[in-house]
């Protein structure tokens, strides 16, 4: 057969790809045969290749696992395919299809490789994926649609679990990176019931974070990696023989993963375990197409715990401020939140701070202040600490005895005695007899006003305020 001519005649980017086939399934060399002017240029320019007939094919096209068995598929099982894919490390949409060739020498298969590119995403391409993978595309998206903060965890365990049926998988989670905490949370997953896999093995791990740490080295600037057979398994061994180990202990046989990437920056991974093999191709289109929409849902819900946080914490001490205070007062009043007794309320407030201020500058101050955030929050560790405004500070301390309250009141006053400028006025009621967390907050305030009254009388050349 006459490749050139075959290839010379098209308008798009097209080439002969010739797949050797080995008898246990798996393939080796991959070339590419003839090639028309456009791919040429491309293997010139892009891949500094000059185009040379039966050279290997990463020579003028994107080196990349997945891509070898889609060649694999058409060239050697005779199946024609089209995709439409985004290369990562080129920054590219690639609109791809693959015919098999009828091929005249033993063990070798070839089929022809067609592609237009564009550096944007095409909705009409996309649409025109196989029907049911645009249709569960499209359903996910519109799950998505209807998250808000109250239901988002909801729809993202039905939508792990829409996957985990698309997949025909044993277990699909999406796992979020906590880099601050050098962690990986488990954000949403569903299991089959009759599974047999030892998942625990896989997320109770010592070494979880650091095997998925090496998650986007196993991907190597592909859209995802999958493990579908033994071959594939051997060659996560040779890859990443940490991902292949934790694997194999939790009896995986076959794993799809996705990153979840939002603006360049990954934000976690989709992963599917034991899935359906005989549907790759559906399941990689499908997963292609949805992470995107997961992604940027994801980018939303972690800068909505942003803001949430930032909201309820104060800058300067990194405590908890007024407003989270409030809302804490507020859900015990109204019995969202459990207090149990025996509890108590602190109020303590800096004495002397304006002198401070006025005599060492505002740095100074700002810096007595941290300094007495930093105090209070290492005697009540175990509590929550509030900056209620200024120089003020609430702590709420539920589940201490009166005994064991008295000793963390007498280690702050220990503490206080190392700086001569930092001195605390306290006020405190200790809860043992129903009385209402209002009530307490107004009785402890009152108490630290009468401290500091009483602290000033006694060192009247320190009232500067």
């Amino acid at each position: 057969m006459d490749f050139e001519q075959l290839v010379t005649g098209h308008k798009s980017r097209s080439c002969i790809i010739s797949v050797e086939q080995y008898d246990d399934g798996t393939y080796g060399n991959i070339l590419v045969v003839a090639a028309n002017k456009l791919l040429r240029d491309d293997a010139d320019m892009i891949f500094h290749h000059p185009f040379v007939p039966n050279s290997p094919y990463y020579y003028c096209l994107p080196k990349d696992k997945n891509f070898e068995d889609f060649m694999y598929r058409c060239a050697c099982l005779g199946k024609p395919l089209h995709t439409y894919v985004h290369v990562e490390h080129m920054g590219l949409w690639v609109n791809m299809f693959l015919l098999p060739i009828e091929s005249d020498k033993e063990n070798v298969g070839y089929c022809l490789y067609s592609c237009d590119i564009s550096p944007y995403a095409d909705s009409e391409q996309q649409a025109s994926l196989a029907a049911d993978t645009a249709t569960n595309a499209l359903e996910i998206s519109l799950k998505l649609g209807r998250a808000n903060k109250e239901n988002i965890r909801q729809v993202f365990n039905e939508i792990i679990e829409d996957i985990r049926r698309i997949c025909s998988a044993e277990h699909c989670s999406i796992i979020l990176s906590e880099l601050e905490e050098r962690k990986y949370i488990n954000f949403c997953e569903a299991t089959f019931n009759g599974s047999a896999l030892c998942l625990s093995d896989i997320y109770d791990a010592t070494d979880f974070y650091d095997v998925a740490d090496t998650f986007d080295s196993a991907i190597g600037g592909s859209s995802c990696v999958i493990i579908k057979d033994e071959n594939d398994m051997k060659w996560l061994d040779s890859n990443n023989p940490a991902l292949h180990s934790l694997l194999s202990k939790a009896k995986v046989n076959s794993v799809v993963l996705f990153p979840l990437k939002h603006n360049d920056e990954i934000l976690g991974y989709l992963w599917a375990l034991n899935f359906k093999t005989e549907d790759t191709v559906k399941i990689k289109e499908t997963l292609e197409l949805s992470t995107n929409f997961i992604a940027s849902e994801i980018a939303n819900y972690k800068l909505m715990k942003q803001l949430e946080f930032l909201s309820s914490i104060d800058l300067l001490t990194g405590c908890k401020n007024r407003n989270a205070m409030n809302n804490a007062v507020d859900d015990m009043v109204s019995g969202i939140i459990k207090i149990s007794e025996p509890y108590a309320v602190v109020f303590a407030d800096l004495n002397g701070l304006k002198r401070i201020n006025d005599e060492k500058g505002h740095i100074a101050g700002d810096r007595l202040i941290r300094t007495a955030s930093a105090m209070l929050s290492q005697v009540f560790y175990d509590c929550d600490v509030y900056r209620a405004g200024g120089d003020e500070f609430m702590i709420i301390a539920p589940g201490l005895t009166e005994e064991e309250f008295n000793v963390r009141l007498q280690q702050l006053t220990e503490k206080s005695v190392i700086d001569n400028d930092l001195h605390f006025a306290v006020g405190c009621c200790f809860v043992s007899n129903g009385e209402d967390i209002r009530t307490a907050m107004r009785l402890a305030d009152e108490r630290m006003y009468a401290n500091k009254k009483e602290y000033y009388a006694q060192h009247p050349e320190k009232k500067y305020r």
